[in-house]
């Protein structure tokens, strides 16, 4: 039997329908084929996350990585400069 797969979006629109409580779950199960645990389950993901959307911001600032890669590139421009000089200098 092969699994189905659902895309977010669907997963919000069915969620959404559950958080307005017009149908009970085993209704909401019955037209979108699911079954009503998933909705549940669903539904509590939904909540749980939904603190981050209006929790504080996440900091937009690089990753570790990425600052690493910037400050390697900044010591290695820095370099290039100074051999620069210098190959000057000895002419």
């Amino acid at each position: 039997m092969k699994r189905r797969r659902f895309t977010s979006k669907f997963k919000k629109e069915v969620v959404l329908e559950a958080l307005k409580e017009r149908n009970s779950l085993p209704e909401l199960a019955q037209k979108y084929k699911l079954q009503p645990q998933q909705i549940s389950q669903w539904k509590k993901e939904f909540k749980d996350g939904a603190e981050s959307v209006f929790g504080t911001p996440k900091k937009s600032a690089k990753t570790d990585a990425e600052e690493r890669e910037s400050e390697l590139l900044r010591i290695i421009g820095q370099l290039k400069v100074e051999n620069e000089y210098l190959k000057k200098k000895l002419k």
